[in-house]
């Protein structure tokens, strides 16, 4: 089942998305900033005068229901209650084969031609999708971006090289540390060195019809190792080696190096971008594709299972933080803000349990299904979202 988070978002140009009191609110913390940092100086720092603390704010109630919360900001422009959104940004989540899941969400929304995509920000496999859809767009329309999503799963799923890249954590940020064990590192193993990734991808994407003015902006995550900052990269950037530090485990692959910094995957600072991606959206409309799960109701007790749970937990948890942080911003000055997501654990029953390596042929099938079925529901629910409106489970803490 999808999920709604109602609100608008006034919807001006390019340019002046960056001056909308959104951008102005959440610019004011450089938490997510993607600016590389600075080397540290050895200059003594200056000492800077008493900083005022600002008033506190009253927080909202734990529990948030899924409805149109009154915000004390009127928007700039009128709201819209027009269903299906005609423009829309993506946040599309990595996760392993359990991307999958978006595969399925991208192709029925590419058979809505009323909806057009503004910008689309990915990490990990998100960012491999983000891509597949964005290269298909610029090149051949939508037909051209089914195609080419089509065609890099099914390789997935039967191509022999390609699915050992898989088999040794491809894709999931945590890797394959209980496979592997801890003598087994980046430095000292790297028996794929992501070829076969690099083969698929200049085989489906042309870099350079990135650049196109039909293509959608693209905001691509990877992690930088010297300050574990985050590092987003814009179309004019994107190269097969951004794509393959955005898909980089760190106990399985060699760091991805690219003008002398070095990346590990995206997904470990922020999976997928998304306060990036409200402030550089010119469309009142975001859809979250959440693909890991953010519920398990099983305690793990073997070492598998532990490991699963917490790369899950990790996964989540910037997102989690981003999420709040948009939903402060909305409530504070930016009531026009309108935020969906569709989470893969709503439809596919005991997703928790689940291996993000997992290569079955049927699991990724299904995953693929589940993701055009939930993305037709999605699709269907009315601007107010009144045929899956719920309220979050009070311990979930995304908007605590």
């Amino acid at each position: 089942m999808s999920e709604k988070i109602v609100g608008t978002h006034d919807g001006g140009g390019l340019q002046g998305a960056s001056s909308t009191a959104a951008s102005r609110l959440l610019s004011m913390t450089n938490v997510w900033s993607d600016a590389p940092s600075p080397l540290p100086a050895h200059e003594p720092a200056p000492v800077l005068p008493p900083v005022t603390q600002p008033a506190p704010v009253a927080r909202a109630a734990a529990r948030v229901e899924i409805a149109t919360i009154a915000a004390p900001v009127a928007p700039a422009q009128p709201h819209s209650d027009q269903w299906p959104p005609q423009r829309v940004s993506l946040a599309l989540q990595g996760g392993g084969t359990f991307a999958a899941f978006t595969w399925g969400v991208l192709e029925r929304l590419l058979e809505e031609p009323s909806i057009e995509f503004d910008t689309v920000s990915g990490a990990s496999a998100g960012a491999i999708n983000a891509l597949l859809l964005a290269a298909g767009l610029a090149e051949g329309g939508r037909e051209g971006a089914r195609s080419r999503l089509n065609r890099f799963w099914a390789r997935l799923m039967h191509e022999a090289s390609f699915r050992s890249l898989m088999l040794v954590g491809g894709f999931s940020p945590a890797g394959s540390s209980v496979a592997f064990g801890p003598t087994l590192r980046s430095g000292q193993f790297d028996p794929f060195d992501l070829d076969p990734l690099r083969l698929a991808l200049s085989r489906d994407i042309d870099f350079a019809a990135l650049r196109d003015a039909a293509c959608p902006k693209l905001l691509i995550a990877a992690t930088r190792i010297r300050d574990g900052q985050q590092q987003i990269f814009r179309n004019d950037c994107i190269t097969a080696d951004v794509a393959l530090a955005s898909t980089c485990p760190p106990l399985v692959h060699c760091a991805v190096e690219i003008d002398g910094e070095a990346y590990w995957d995206g997904g470990i600072g922020g999976n997928p971008p998304l306060v990036r991606l409200a402030q550089e959206s010119t469309t009142s409309d975001l859809l979250l594709v959440q693909v890991t799960p953010t519920r398990d109701s099983y305690v793990p007790i073997t070492l598998a299972a532990i490991d699963r749970r917490l790369d899950q937990i990790a996964a989540n948890a910037a997102l989690n933080a981003e999420i709040a942080a948009l939903e402060w911003a909305r409530a504070t000055a930016a009531p026009s803000l309108r935020l969906s997501r569709i989470a893969a654990e709503d439809s596919v029953e005991g997703l928790a349990q689940r291996s993000s390596t997992d290569l079955g042929r049927g699991f990724i099938r299904t995953l693929h299904r589940s993701g055009r079925e939930a993305a037709e529901r999605w699709l269907g629910q009315g601007a107010t979202g009144a045929e899956a409106e719920r309220a979050l489970p009070a311990t979930e803490p995304a908007l605590a």
